[in-house]
């Protein structure tokens, strides 16, 4: 029976692995979570947690898979790269974050054309990690039949979700605005927050809006698959969240996004946003053409096989050895700071 381990830093972590979970067990295989200090444990019933490292030392798992961008190089197995989102680029910057390669990892498991061309170009560049494209686990539950079954509503469903980003958030500009439609307009609404989101009057106040009408449901930072699958139409700003919603076959009304495409309905005034979820909810053809066209730029594993994908390139991974790749980066300042916050012994086995 093979073991793998899944490390979560931040609560996003748990439906982009979950999927992998399924597939583990499908195959008679055995899987446990780790849950970095401060992160919150949201772990189901029937799903192992290893409490500590020794724990995990003795599990002795034959990878360690991560969404985040570290992964204790402490841990045994081969480290595999999940990722938290996809390219999207939101702070239109030059050079994307998503495309750092820090050191950590084995495998990186790209999801599409958007990802895995320039992870390649980083693989014959470094030369220590192989990249597969495999699709992102999290996908296999957006592509299935029941996340892929139109919504029917009684009335309408705006799902509000943001990034976190301070520089980017919609969330002090809209506040105003969203609760005078949610007051005149006959809609339901859904608030589902970034769990990196930390301006507490500013989620307080969106807690105050749901709790004063009961159109709203205040979800605050807990990510929940059921409120894409009800949601009519998404309102957001500069989030990856965006591209999941849109594989839902969906329109999304963004307010100043860094990245603006034929693809999205932006604005850029509070008072815009009304307008602009009616024109959403009507699904023009042209629109919804381009988001049928940019989501299969980023995900085309719509078969429900990406976990499965993930698994097989594991097996590859550890077939071929690391044969014909260099060693790994030293790394030594982030092993060090890693170590030294989990409690870890600095020097063993850092050499």
């Amino acid at each position: 029976m093979k073991k793998y381990l899944m490390f979560v830093s931040l609560p996003y972590a748990y439906p982009i692995m979950r999927p992998l979970q399924r597939e583990i067990r499908r195959r008679g295989d055995d899987v446990a979570w780790f849950i970095e200090e401060g992160c919150p444990d949201q772990l189901a019933e029937g799903e192992r947690r290893l409490a500590t490292i020794a724990e995990v030392m003795e599990y002795d798992p034959i990878a360690v898979f991560a969404p985040g961008n570290h992964v204790p190089d402490f841990f045994p197995g081969v480290k595999v790269q999940l990722f938290h989102g996809y390219p999207i680029n939101k702070r239109n910057d030059r050079h994307d974050d998503h495309f750092t390669v820090r050191g950590w990892f084995d495998i990186y498991c790209t999801q599409g054309p958007t990802s895995t061309g320039p992870f390649r170009e980083q693989e014959r560049r470094y030369g220590y990690f192989r990249v597969y494209e495999t699709g992102w686990t999290k996908a296999d539950d957006y592509f299935s039949p029941e996340m892929q079954a139109p919504p029917h509503n009684a009335r309408p469903v705006v799902l509000y979700s943001t990034t976190f980003t301070r520089s980017l958030t919609s969330t002090p500009y809209l506040a105003d605005e969203i609760e005078r439609l949610v007051a005149e307009r006959d809609w339901e609404w859904i608030f589902m927050f970034h769990p990196k989101l930390d301006d507490r009057a500013v989620i307080d106040r969106y807690a105050r809006i749901a709790a004063a009408h009961d159109n709203v449901t205040f979800l605050g930072s807990t990510f929940d698959f059921g409120a894409l699958r009800r949601a009519d139409v998404l309102l957001c700003d500069s989030s990856s969240i965006i591209l999941e919603f849109m594989f839902l076959d969906r329109p999304v009304v963004t307010f100043r996004n860094s990245h603006p495409g034929p693809y999205l309905i932006d604005v850029q005034r509070p008072e815009e946003v009304g307008p602009a979820l009616e024109r959403a909810l009507a699904r023009p053809e042209e629109l919804m053409r381009e988001i049928r066209a940019y989501t299969m730029r980023h995900e085309p594993h719509r078969d429900g096989r990406c976990s499965a994908r993930v698994l097989d390139a594991v097996n590859d991974f550890l077939a071929r050895g690391r044969a014909g790749l260099k060693r790994r980066p030293l790394n030594l300042v982030r092993r060090i700071k890693l170590r030294r916050r989990m409690g870890y012994p600095l020097l063993k086995g850092l050499f």
